[in-house]
């Protein structure tokens, strides 16, 4: 087994290789606005993900995964030639959720600070069930000089 240094070295050295292959080597027509967003490498570094963005439609998607599919062989051989390492790691493509996860948090805080909103116009607006002040107040008896408060109740 390796170390998890040398891993995440691999799996960053993996990355660039793979986004500059795309960007330099690779002319599928069918590949779209591609950006590698991570890899993770098994700790015998026998396997990579290689986890993608695409800028566009489910259609631009599905056409780049083809595209990604079609091109594995030269990427992993330029990973090979690049690394120098003994056994080059099999490429595993994944569609990254990061956009589609972002939009939808986008999308609960901003119903977050509606409720808010409405809570806080509400809060304004309210008036108390009771009394304005619901503590108990000790009567005062006036003797003269000094007020004693006599525990009333």
């Amino acid at each position: 087994m390796t170390s998890e240094a040398r891993q995440r070295r691999m799996a960053d050295r993996v990355k660039v290789i793979v986004a500059e292959t795309l960007e330099k080597r690779i002319k599928d027509p069918r590949l779209g606005f591609v950006t590698v967003t991570d890899v993770r490498v098994t700790p015998d570094i026998r396997e990579a993900s290689v986890f993608y963005t695409v800028y566009g439609d489910d259609e631009a998607r599905q056409s780049t995964a083809a595209a990604l599919e079609s091109a594995k062989g030269v990427l992993r051989s330029e990973v090979g030639k690049q690394t120098g390492v003994k056994f080059t790691p099999t490429l595993e493509f994944i569609l990254d959720a990061i956009p589609e996860t972002a939009a939808h948090l986008e999308d609960l805080l901003k119903l977050a600070a509606e409720a808010d909103a409405a809570v806080h116009e509400q809060a304004a607006s309210a008036t108390y069930a009771g009394d304005a002040d619901p503590y108990r107040h000790p009567e005062l008896v006036d003797t003269g000089d000094d007020p004693v408060a006599t525990g009333g109740g």
